[in-house]
């Protein structure tokens, strides 16, 4: 009898697998409704891309659809200690997208009017005007598009403060378990199956909210949607003297800089460094990283005197049409999905949020994030 009853898996209203920002917040927000909740993570709690990413609370580099999730996800960084229980540093700045020729100039404009019609406050400046605002740019500039709600958050003080509210809320947390299979029950209900844990992690429902990862399970399940994994470089100067007060980029997405409060200047944008998610192991591309730092330099010389302290590879995740899965994968409602968002730390608690409320019987606009719109579900009052 006691053999029979160790054996059993253990049981949960809900599985979460995927410890980032939204997985978390998922796990969170059921939590504190009542539900029993396991989260489980292949690493520790965020160590992919929520750890490691470059912490910018941005609109201008948001899709414009997603530019009221970004509010409202801004606002609830800079009010976690309110709702996560710990003030996480989330400091307001405003935001410059900047242009430095012709067809950055053209671009901007375009992009700063189409955020403009989805309620972003972007305003196109001179560059005189914008030059007052941030005397260390490069006096070459064309134009630059202003935005007052932008910020940046030091992403490493981040999985602490979710990890004591998680356990605080009741949430079991699974760490460095990576997820070898998810296997439906009869009767209803999925076992999770991780390395090196003899007995699987049963759950009535499961959320699947593993980023770069998401291509893999959601193929456990039966859909093709495939997912474009990025691996984006970024690099941490020394201390240096104030030589911005702005979320700096360019209007092409290619250079994002902030100066954290300690004087260290965190250069990224996206350039590319290589890997293999699955394989195991990422590396810097030299060029590229060259490349970051030149054209950094060149939009605020004053990082010519800097040198860099620390170089790492953050992962993004995107679906062909660049927006997020969000929402049910089966008519039971037993499994869920959410992630794969463009930018999507400042839109990722918020977002996770959404996905909480819907589990838990409320009805939040999902429409636009189904992921059917790749891969549809099974027939009616089926599983796979």
């Amino acid at each position: 009898m006691t053999q029979a009853l160790h054996s059993r898996p253990d049981v949960f209203d809900t599985v979460v697998v995927g410890a980032g920002v939204m997985g978390a917040t998922t796990a969170l927000f059921l939590a504190r409704a009542g539900q029993k909740v396991a989260l489980i993570d292949r690493e520790d709690m965020f160590r992919a891309a929520s750890g490691v990413n470059a912490g910018t609370l941005t609109l201008h580099m948001t899709r414009a659809q997603l530019i009221p999730h970004a509010i409202r996800g801004r606002e609830m960084w800079l009010d976690s200690a309110n709702w996560l229980g710990e003030d996480v540093g989330a400091l307001a700045t405003p935001g410059l997208s900047m242009a430095f020729t012709e067809a950055e100039e053209e671009l901007l404009r375009q992009r700063a009017h189409v955020r403009q019609e989805m309620g972003a406050p972007i305003e196109v400046l001179s560059a005189q005007e914008a030059i007052r605002i941030e005397p260390g740019v490069n006096p070459t500039l064309r134009a630059a598009a202003y935005c007052a709600l932008d910020g940046h958050i030091p992403t490493y003080r981040v999985g602490g403060a979710y990890a004591r509210a998680l356990r605080q809320a009741g949430v079991t947390i699974i760490e460095n378990s990576p997820v070898d299979a998810i296997c439906p029950v009869t009767g209803g209900g999925y076992d999770v199956q991780m390395t090196g844990r003899a007995h699987p992690v049963r759950g009535h429902r499961i959320v699947l909210s593993t980023g770069a990862w998401l291509e893999k399970m959601l193929g456990w399940l039966g859909y093709d949607i495939p997912i474009r994994c990025l691996i984006n470089q970024l690099v941490v100067t020394e201390t240096l003297p104030p030589v911005m007060r702005s979320v700096l980029s360019i209007a092409n997405g290619l250079l994002s800089l902030k100066q954290f409060a300690n004087g260290s200047v965190l250069i990224g944008g996206g350039w590319q460094g290589e890997g293999n998610i699955h394989q195991g192991g990422t590396r810097v591309i030299p060029e590229n990283l060259r490349g970051n730092v030149r054209l950094a330099q060149h939009v605020v010389p004053r990082l010519n005197e800097a040198q860099i302290l620390r170089v790492w590879l953050g992962l993004e995740s995107e679906t062909p049409d660049a927006m997020p899965l969000i929402g049910a994968l089966t008519p039971d409602d037993d499994a869920f999905v959410v992630g794969c968002v463009h930018s999507g730390f400042t839109s990722g608690p918020y977002m996770g949020r959404l996905l909480a409320e819907r589990i838990l019987g409320g009805d939040p606009d999902l429409g636009a994030f189904d992921p059917t719109r790749f891969s549809s579900l099974p027939p009616t009052g089926t599983r796979p």
